[in-house]
């Protein structure tokens, strides 16, 4: 019986993979570069962006600009932006994981408030104040509305009441024939 081993030809040395190629198998996490602090992160592969902004951003120091998205990065080459829900994903060498701040595109992003406190959710706490002052604000309007239907049902159901009540008397006052 031949070795199996020994039929291959010189040179093929490397592990063979599933997707037959005789490359190194990617690492099991990906990195993306705060450009805000310069640290490192490491993602496990799936890793949506959201969740990499999340854990990016909460760790940021007080004052420094909040990451916007996530890009892939590569000298000469248009960046590809990752959406929220976009798992993050090595594009091979050469490219880079990256955050994006508000200072790297002046003017090209929706930068969070300068007053940015890290809550739970990551909002600031005038957005939160404004978001309850408009719901407070439709709150009391959809009450009102609601108050002033069954206001004009009260009043509807009154007067078919009243209706319903005084047209038999007023025909059978009209039907009845007067004597001289």
């Amino acid at each position: 019986m031949a070795n199996p081993e020994a039929s291959k030809p010189p040179g093929q040395d490397e592990a063979v993979h599933k997707d037959g190629a005789g490359s190194a198998p990617p690492p099991p996490f990906l990195e993306v570069t705060c450009r805000s602090s310069g640290v490192v992160r490491r993602f496990a592969a799936g890793t949506t962006a959201r969740y990499a902004l999340h854990a990016v951003n909460r760790k940021l120091a007080p004052g420094a600009p909040a990451a916007l998205h996530v890009e892939a990065a590569k000298d000469g080459e248009e960046p590809v932006c990752f959406g929220p829900t976009a798992p993050l994903a090595d594009y091979g060498r050469g490219w880079r994981l990256q955050t994006v701040t508000e200072q790297d595109a002046p003017g090209s992003h929706h930068a969070p408030p300068p007053d940015h406190t890290k809550k739970g959710d990551g909002e600031a706490k005038g957005d939160v104040r404004e978001r309850e002052a408009l719901m407070n604000k439709g709150t009391s309007a959809y009450l009102a509305k609601i108050g002033l239907a069954f206001v004009f049902m009260f009043l509807i159901g009154g007067l078919f009441t009243y209706l319903l009540e005084t047209i038999p008397d007023m025909i059978q006052h009209a039907s009845t024939p007067e004597s001289l």
